[in-house]
């Protein structure tokens, strides 16, 4: 790990999950340091390594993971680059899909699969307990009382200190916080994707972190009027379109993913801009 450090990621601000972990909000997803659809190791490895290095550097403190990506692949890099974890360092990671081959995301939510995809990841990551621990996906297949029911046995025995839901509705959320404290709620949203608005606002009204993935769209987000405000700032597209997520709520916690230093370093960046009023209006306006 380099000597020298920037506290790039802290120019996010911050926002605490579950009263008592207090994380900036420009974290990393570490879902591209695998291969192809989601499938297998990465092309360089190295590099893999030197991204996940390179977030420390950065001041990025919250690395969101998930047993699927690889599947398995992207937890064992983690623990490679980064452990024993620096203090501070929340590693997120989710469990209820299985891989059977690459782009493939069958969902499993049964309450042994759980518990062996949980078991799994500690493993992994060599914890004791996972700080944050997320369901990646409702099963319409199992009733949902048998897997909420599930993880909140899981929590009380002391694998997993926060919960969190993913890809869900306001009642989802509901049903979910019967069984335990969501602190988290981790949806598909961007500039350019606003299908879940109203959830974004609900968790903001309850205190609830909300963690877009899928920040970037996959590049819909560049668009002429998106262009003019980023020559402005003398910035990309992209990192404008971060800059406001960051800026659209604060209980936003932004995951830009990437296999490349360099691109880790630009998204990072965007934790600096400060969009004025004007042009968040603009903004505002053009993704609607």
């Amino acid at each position: 790990m380099s000597s020298s450090k920037s506290n790039t990621a802290a120019e996010s601000g911050t926002f605490t999950l579950g009263g008592d972990l207090t994380i900036h909000r420009m974290g990393y997803g570490a879902m591209r340091l695998t291969g192809e659809g989601i499938w297998g190791p990465p092309k360089d490895k190295s590099e893999a390594i030197r991204v996940l290095k390179a977030t420390q550097d950065l001041g990025i403190n919250f690395i969101d993971t998930a047993d699927s990506y690889g599947p398995n692949v992207s937890e064992e890099l983690i623990a490679k680059a980064l452990h024993p974890y620096p203090d501070g360092l929340l590693i997120a990671t989710k469990g209820g899909l299985e891989r059977t081959g690459p782009n493939q995301w069958p969902v499993n939510g049964r309450p042994e699969h759980l518990e062996k995809a949980l078991k799994g990841s500690l493993k992994r990551l060599k914890l004791e307990r996972i700080d944050l621990y997320q369901l990646h996906r409702f099963d319409d297949k199992v009733p949902a009382d048998e897997y909420l029911g599930k993880l909140a046995e899981l929590q009380q025995q002391g694998y997993i200190r926060h919960l969190g839901v993913s890809e869900v509705s306001i009642d989802q959320i509901k049903q979910a916080q019967e069984h335990f404290e969501v602190v988290s709620v981790q949806n598909k949203f961007s500039f350019s994707d606003r299908k879940w608005e109203d959830e974004l606002h609900w968790t903001r009204e309850n205190d609830i972190a909300f963690i877009p993935w899928y920040p970037l769209d996959a590049g819909a987000v560049d668009n002429k009027n998106l262009q003019q405000i980023a020559s402005k700032y003398d910035s990309s597209t992209h990192q404008i379109a971060l800059a406001w997520l960051l800026a659209y709520s604060p209980n936003i916690l932004a995951i830009p993913g990437t296999s490349s230093v360099e691109h880790l370093k630009e998204n990072t960046r965007a934790a600096t801009i400060q969009l004025d009023n004007e042009d968040l209006d603009a903004l505002n306006k053009i993704g609607e």
